[in-house]
Order: C-alpha cells, then sequence, then structure tokens
C-alpha cells in the first residue's frame, strides 16, 4: 500500500505498523536487548539517527516524543492558540537538534517505561485521529494551522511513516547482531 491518503487507510496503517514494530520488539534476545546500536561501519547509514540512537529506548522515546509533538499541536490550535508543528525555536531545518534534546531528556528513562510511554501516546493519536472526519484529515486548507498540507499527512507522518523507520532501524540491529 502507498502512504495513506484516507481515513481508513490511515487507521489500518498505523495499526499493522505498529503490530509489526510490537512484534519485532517482543521477538528481541536478550542479546540484541544489551547490544548498543553500532552502525558506524555501513556507509549507507549517514543521517544522524543512526549515531543518535544507541537502543530500544531511544527509538521508543523518539516514537512517543513526536506523538507529543502531535497531540500537543492539534490541541493549542484547536484551542485557539495558533502554534507550528515543531515548537520554537526550532523549525524543520533545525529539528535535528530537537531530537537530540528528545534523546538528552530521556537518558534515565527505563525501557519498560518507554515501552509504556510509547503505547499510550500511541493510543492517543489513534483516539485524535478517530475524531476527524476523512476530509478533516485529508482535504487540504481545513484547518489554517496546517499550511498547505493535511492534517491527516501529519498522522501518517507520526505513526505509520515514523513505525516503518523504527522497524527498520531495528532490523538493520538485529542484522549487526547477527554478524557479530
Amino acid at each position: 500500500m502507498g502512504r495513506p491518503a484516507t481515513k481508513t487507510d490511515l487507521l489500518t496503517a498505523a495499526a499493522a505498523n505498529y503490530e509489526k514494530l510490537n512484534t519485532l520488539i517482543s521477538g528481541l534476545t536478550e542479546q540484541e536487548l544489551s547490544t548498543p546500536f553500532d552502525f558506524s561501519g555501513d556507509e549507507k547509514k549517514k543521517e544522524a539517527h543512526w549515531r543518535r540512537d544507541g537502543n530500544l529506548r531511544d527509538v521508543l522515546i523518539h516514537l512517543y516524543e513526536w506523538h507529543r509533538l502531535l497531540l500537543n499541536w492539534v490541541q493549542s490550535n484547536q484551542n485557539g492558540s495558533e502554534k507550528p508543528f515543531i515548537p520554537k525555536p526550532y523549525n524543520w531545518k533545525t529539528y535535528g537538534t530537537m531530537n537530540l534534546g528528545f534523546w538528552k531528556k530521556h537518558q534515565n528513562t527505563s525501557l519498560e517505561d518507554a515501552k509504556k510511554m510509547f503505547q499510550q501516546s500511541h493510543d492517543e493519536v489513534i483516539k485524535l485521529a478517530e475524531t476527524f472526519s476523512n476530509e478533516d484529515l485529508f482535504s487540504k486548507s481545513v484547518y489554517k494551522w496546517v499550511g498547505g498540507s493535511t492534517l491527516g499527512s501529519y498522522f501518517v507522518s507520526v505513526t505509520a511513516s515514523h513505525y516503518d523507520w523504527a522497524i527498520k532501524k531495528l532490523k538493520a540491529h538485529k542484522k549487526n547482531c547477527a554478524g557479530k
């Protein structure tokens, strides 16, 4: 399936990738959980996140924090307080620094807490998505504060697409562990 463009497809893709991610996580061995992520040997993995995240907790916290961004953004704007998706002082060019801040903020968060936080924020995002109509989610210019995109595209980005990113990262880690 391509990128979801309807409410039904959004909810289906989010649920499917959430399930795939949780199945992958539940199948991680103790060795895979205790081995720090190291992608330094792969020249194709140049993006900052390959160096930033060192374990499963870091990945789950990243997903959690992006859920919070969406939830806070929608709530603020629906309540009449117009705010950008990426909070100041960050923007779409500097969000990597924001992501690093999320990482630093949670270095003392346990894996168990990260799992609970991720599950709870996922549930909140899905419940929020369900409150919107298909038109509200996937028609342009419904909400001034969304800009030139659709509200649904933000939901897709923080759920299905982001879960796919996490799945790829965890599979790459499993592959690295198998090669050692």
